[in-house]
């Protein structure tokens, strides 16, 4: 048998600490790079949402950042981008790294009715996206200033058929679901009512409190604080039942208007080729955070359901959103700039 110096020895035995060291480092490496969660979250994460401070999307960016920044230790950050129905916002996201940093508050508006409604889009509103999770909805409702003089929706009808193209609703921009509640009312009765679009509800909202716009469409979530104040006054909600959140609202199908139903969804979107394991991770967290009974508790007080669901729903819904509206877009005839 081989003897070997005694330095040689110590030479061989560290050279072997090194090489075992190396393969362990090397299959931490590979194992990192088959699994990207075993690095997820190191840096912050951007939530994106496509239209101003103060409205629905916003407060659901804002309770999901919370809760996500508690439980994963990474600041997570909630970023403005309105305009142009939330188009600017989205596109962001679209053109973004498909890494889980950089994520969008999706809507009824960008993913089921703005392919229909502009002629020119800089993104696919499905092709582009990563669905993650549905992540809440909320009735529109219809308010008008309080000296319009109105009390109910047959009053409103009346009063527009008495001026046609006098009177004017607002809502957070074309395309959105509260501007096609709009186009939707016009149809259904057969009045004139100008569309007056802003880039959020930030906006819209001084004009109708001073009587510059005659009403408006906003989500109840983001209304309710002025009807219960009594500085504007709820004329009816768009979903065919009333809302939990004020059960003393009537619906404007009950009030004329059967089948009418027009209700804003939100949900949470990645950018297209998001990987399968952090598509489940994000959905899971997701779940997690709006299955708390705290962060539902927060949701409900702000007229919005929390509903947590699974990619594969939430891409029929998409489906079957964009076709319905696809309808309205094309019987109405709007089409966006």
């Amino acid at each position: 048998m081989l003897q070997y110096p005694k330095a040689a020895r110590i030479f061989l035995a560290a050279a072997c600490i090194i090489l075992i060291n190396l393969a362990h480092c090397l299959c931490a490496q590979a194992q990192s790079a088959n699994n990207p969660l075993k690095a997820w979250p190191k840096q912050p994460i951007k939530v994106i949402v496509s239209f101003t401070p103060g409205g629905a999307p916003d407060i659901l960016a804002r309770v999901l950042a919370q809760h996500w920044q508690q439980a994963l230790g990474v600041p997570v950050l909630v970023e403005n981008r309105p305009g142009f129905g939330g188009n600017i916002g989205a596109d962001l996201v679209a053109k973004s790294e498909p890494d889980g940093y950089t994520l969008l508050i999706g809507t009824v508006g960008i993913h089921a009715i703005n392919g229909a409604l502009y002629e020119k889009i800089s993104f696919d509103p499905v092709k582009d996206f990563t669905p993650i999770s549905f992540l809440a909805s909320t009735p529109n409702v219809l308010v008008v200033n309080k000296q319009l003089g109105v009390s109910n929706l047959q009053e409103l009808i009346e009063l527009a058929k008495a001026k046609p193209n006098q009177l004017t609703f607002g809502s957070s921009g074309v395309g959105t679901s509260l501007h096609m509640s709009g186009e939707l009312l016009k149809e259904m009765i057969g009045i004139e009512i100008r569309h007056i679009p802003y880039k959020g509800r930030a906006q819209s909202l001084p004009d109708l409190l001073s009587g510059r716009i005659s009403m408006l469409f906003d989500n109840l979530s983001s209304a309710l604080p002025l009807i219960r104040s009594g500085d504007i006054k709820a004329l009816g909600v768009t979903t065919l039942k009333r809302s939990r959140s004020a059960p003393e609202i009537p619906t404007l199908a009950e009030q004329g208007l059967p089948g009418f139903e027009a209700v804003s969804w939100f949900s949470l979107m990645a950018p297209a080729h998001l990987g399968l394991p952090l598509q489940k991770r994000l959905n899971e967290l997701t779940r997690q955070a709006f299955n708390d009974p705290e962060v539902r508790s927060k949701l409900l007080a702000n007229g919005l359901d929390p509903a947590p669901g699974s990619p594969e729903s939430l891409s029929k819904l998409i489906e079957s959103e964009a076709l319905k509206w696809g309808k309205v877009v094309h019987k109405t005839r709007i089409k966006a700039d």
